[in-house]
């Protein structure tokens, strides 16, 4: 019996022990859940979850770089060997092989490298409306979801339909992460220094997710495998969509249900300062976009440069591109009313830079002015991203889906573009020319901003509220803040006592709440 007894007893302490370890990680879940959930805090969380979504996006972009050439000529050349002997099998001596030509080679590269920016060309505008009717949080996690899944298909294609799959899979997470993500920066951060700060860190790690998403690609893939790039962004995807799914909720919130109908994306292309700035992002991305898929070829047939050269071509870019986005938010916090300004200089320094790129005749001088480029992108990136927030706030309703799906689909035209185009332009007119032309756009474009110089001093005419409201009230959200507007104009205010009863008290009249002064 003693046996027995003490084996009960053990199972007994053992289960008691269980139960308290439980019960302090169940604790010490709901104070991590407590000091998350604080304001300041959740919003740094949020802006942790979008700067990992961009590096993410823009090194699933980039990782590729250094792969998928020698891996799609490895497939076509396991192909022609199946065919050789399918062929020696048969005896078909008399047949023809097909050979995938060098020409048609590259057009499957710059198809597969521009198939992510088409789709997310044609999602963006149905993302954007579809962000400003259910918010941003099950956008951002329906992207990480579907650019979760690209990560893995392309971890394990074994084929081109695979491969272009794959690319347009993240094209489509893309335009829902991407845009979702800067929308809800925009959202949180409602101050303009800390929504330029915020929107500069986000960029930053666009461009850090661009820089090092080739060389860790192509060490890693030489190392340990091809596939095992795409599974350790997979595996940084899937803790970034649980964080998500822990910090936003995405499926239990609903305190987006009475907030206001944003603006239709239509109407926001319509809007004049909402076009300039679209059409500087799309301008200023041409050169970046246009010479990433030409300059190796060009830095080949000029100054004979080593295959080390071209991997490190980009990469001195980074840091001026960094010290662009310190620049502009620094000047920003400072001259707020200067932003056209700060964009019209990047312009400039863009159209400068690209047009003494083909003057280049060595590795070193060719630095400077790719550098330049990236410094002017970042310079017109920052200051024009919150510029957009910033008219819709004044001139539409604070609903940011939609305008940051205009600035994406500005992205994405570029680099759309890019990998079909630059090469059929070099081709017929030449390396200058483009560079040329990239330049002058970029020049004479730069006045326009000036159209953005008095959106500052804006002032939106009537609220949010009153906009929703226009129509009367269409559920108990709005109904209740209408009758309290009624009782603001008829002098009475509202108390709670004791008992939990609402009453009413007389009280003075103002002029500023008469007013629609409910906005500030």
């Amino acid at each position: 019996m003693e046996p027995e007894e003490t084996t009960e007893g053990r199972g007994a302490n053992l289960a008691q022990s269980a139960a308290a370890k439980l019960s302090q990680m169940g604790e010490r879940t709901k104070q991590l859940g407590n000091v998350i959930q604080d304001p300041e805090r959740k919003k740094r969380v949020i802006l942790v979850i979008v700067c990992v979504v961009l590096l993410l996006d823009n090194m699933l972009y980039m990782v590729i770089v250094p792969i998928i050439p020698q891996y799609l000529e490895g497939l076509q050349n396991a192909a022609d060997q199946a065919e050789d002997a399918a062929l020696h099998s048969t005896n078909c001596t008399n047949s023809t092989v097909h050979k995938v030509t060098k020409g048609n080679f590259d057009l499957q590269i710059g198809v597969l490298f521009a198939s992510k920016a088409i789709l997310q060309l044609l999602v963006n505008p149905l993302s954007g409306t579809f962000i400003d009717r259910v918010g941003y949080d099950i956008p951002l996690f329906i992207g990480l979801s579907v650019m979760f899944l690209s990560t893995l298909t392309f971890a394990f294609a074994e084929s081109y339909p695979t491969l272009f799959l794959a690319r347009s899979m993240q094209g489509l997470g893309s335009a829902f992460a991407d845009t979702s993500g800067i929308a809800l920066i925009a959202d949180k951060y409602t101050e303009e220094a800390e929504r330029s700060k915020a929107l500069g860190i986000a960029l930053a790690f666009i461009s850090f997710g661009s820089l090092v998403g080739p060389p860790f690609g192509g060490i890693v893939s030489e190392f340990a495998g091809k596939w095992v790039p795409f599974l350790i962004l997979a595996c940084i995807c899937f803790a970034d969509g649980v964080l998500c799914l822990t910090v936003l909720k995405p499926f239990s919130n609903r305190e987006r249900e009475n907030m206001p109908v944003g603006t239709p994306i239509y109407k926001l292309m319509i809007d004049p300062y909402i076009a300039v700035v679209a059409g500087a992002l799309t301008i200023c991305n041409i050169p970046l976009a246009f010479l990433e898929p030409t300059i190796a070829n060009w830095m080949q047939e000029t100054m004979h440069a080593s295959q080390w050269e071209i991997g490190m071509t980009w990469f001195p870019a980074f840091f001026p591109h960094v010290l662009g986005v310190y620049l502009t938010v620094k000047l920003a916090a400072k001259y707020p009313h200067l932003q056209w300004f700060y964009g019209a200089i990047g312009m400039a320094f863009i159209g400068a830079s690209s047009c003494t790129v083909p003057a280049c005749k060595n590795f070193g001088q060719l630095m400077i002015p790719l550098c330049g480029i990236c410094f002017g992108i970042a310079f017109v990136d920052t200051a024009l991203l919150p510029t957009l927030g910033l008219v819709v706030d004044v001139r539409h309703v604070s609903v940011y889906g939609s305008v940051y799906a205009i600035a994406d689909i500005s992205y994405c035209l570029a680099y759309a573009l890019g990998p079909i185009v630059a090469g059929q332009i070099v081709h017929d007119l030449g390396f200058v020319q483009l560079n040329l032309g990239m330049g002058l756009a970029n020049v004479l474009y730069a006045p326009a901003l000036l159209l953005l110089k008095n959106v500052t001093q804006m002032k939106p005419s009537f609220s949010e509220r009153n906009m929703l409201l226009e129509d009367g009230p269409t559920g108990l959200y709005d109904t209740i803040k209408m009758e309290q507007r009624e009782k603001k104009r008829k002098g009475l205010c509202t108390t709670i006592d004791e008992n939990g009863v609402e009453t009413f008290a007389q009280r003075s009249y103002s002029e500023e709440e008469s007013s629609g002064g409910e906005y500030a």
